[in-house]
């Protein structure tokens, strides 16, 4: 791994953990102390495991569409060893700074499905984008269609204007996708014209390498029955992961609120934790939370009881998880840590 390789994510780690702390005190700085102690000692214990309980189930739910990905070219994948390299990636997430998780996820895929690293990064990639465009379709739905304080602005911008602008992205990005998947030469092509202009030749042609491996992935886009499969996977996982959520508001008396109020959660949580941030997203998940339950007038102390309350409950299980699957797998925290440098060496 190239020493300046190395600095960049040392420095990536230093910036996520000052703006952790940054928004982790933004977030805790008007809090009433004894109003926050009260919310958390007055939680309903069995809600609170039903909350734990569905965040949990989001990573089998994950390991079942990354399966489908990976399997996208018509090579049959067993669910178990994917399974086994989303507990630890998502473990890592939680302990390792700068999202190493990510790349100890497809290092580790790669070890135990026996693909290509390059491919696994790329099906990585792949899961962020359906991520990125399920959240983005949830939250335009939400603002759209659901009970929704329709007075708020962000930065003078009524919300429902916003919420109708993400859905054209949402559409133009699955545009984008499709040309990607049935003109990949002339895309590849572009791409590497620009990159090469731009950057070092082994850095473009690293880039174009990845990208090759993220349009590879996309391969489920021919396959009509895969793309279905997907997306209702998809689905499914942002819809637990907001159960979860409303099951904390439930657990931490919280409301009463919609479930709509869970979705809109999600999704600015997902935008906050995209962030640079500490291992296990302590902080970024704490100020905006306090921010989206803000809209519905849920009080500070409120808001952090139930946001630091629920970040904790739903860190230990995967945490565990993944340690336990780490130690039977024959790898170690040298081998994951190490893999962040996974891309160089595909490269």
């Amino acid at each position: 791994m190239p020493a300046s390789a190395g600095h960049g994510r040392l420095w990536l780690g230093l910036l996520g953990i000052v703006l952790s702390l940054a928004f982790l005190v933004w977030a805790l700085h008007d809090v009433d102390p004894a109003a926050f102690f009260r919310r958390i000692r007055d939680a309903d214990l069995w809600l609170f495991l039903v909350s734990i309980g569905l965040a949990t189930l989001t990573f089998p739910a994950r390991a079942s569409r990354w399966r489908i990905i990976l399997a996208a070219r018509g090579e049959p994948v067993r669910w178990k060893p994917v399974w086994h390299a989303t507990a630890i990636g998502f473990m890592a997430n939680n302990v390792l700074p700068a999202r190493a998780g990510e790349l100890a996820r497809a290092y580790a895929a790669s070890r135990f499905v026996s693909l290509p690293l390059a491919r696994s990064i790329g099906s990585i990639a792949v899961e962020r984008v359906f991520d990125g465009l399920i959240v983005v379709l949830l939250l335009a739905l939400v603002v759209a269609t659901f009970d929704f304080p329709g007075a708020v602005t962000v930065g003078g911008t009524n919300v429902s204007t916003l919420a109708a602008w993400t859905g054209g992205l949402f559409v133009l990005a699955l545009a984008v996708l499709f040309f990607l998947v049935h003109a990949p030469q002339n895309a590849l092509a572009s791409l590497g014209a620009v990159a090469r202009r731009l950057l070092p030749e082994r850095a473009g042609d690293f880039i174009v390498r990845m990208t090759r491996s993220f349009i590879e992935g996309l391969s489920i886009l021919r396959a009509p029955v895969d793309f279905v499969r997907v997306v209702i996977w998809s689905l499914a996982v942002w819809l637990i992961n907001a159960s979860a959520f409303y099951a904390g508001f439930l657990a931490f008396h919280i409301g009463p609120l919609p479930f709509s109020a869970a979705l809109l959660l999600q999704g600015i949580v997902a935008v906050g934790v995209a962030l640079p941030s500490s291992p296990g997203f302590f902080g970024p998940f704490e100020a905006f939370s306090r921010v989206a339950l803000g809209l519905y007038g849920v009080s500070a102390s409120a808001a952090e009881g139930f946001a630091i309350g629920t970040h904790l409950g739903w860190f230990f299980p995967i945490t565990a998880i993944g340690l336990y699957h780490l130690a039977r797998s024959g790898l170690s925290f040298r081998d994951i840590s190490a893999a962040r440098g996974a891309p160089e060496a595909a490269a």
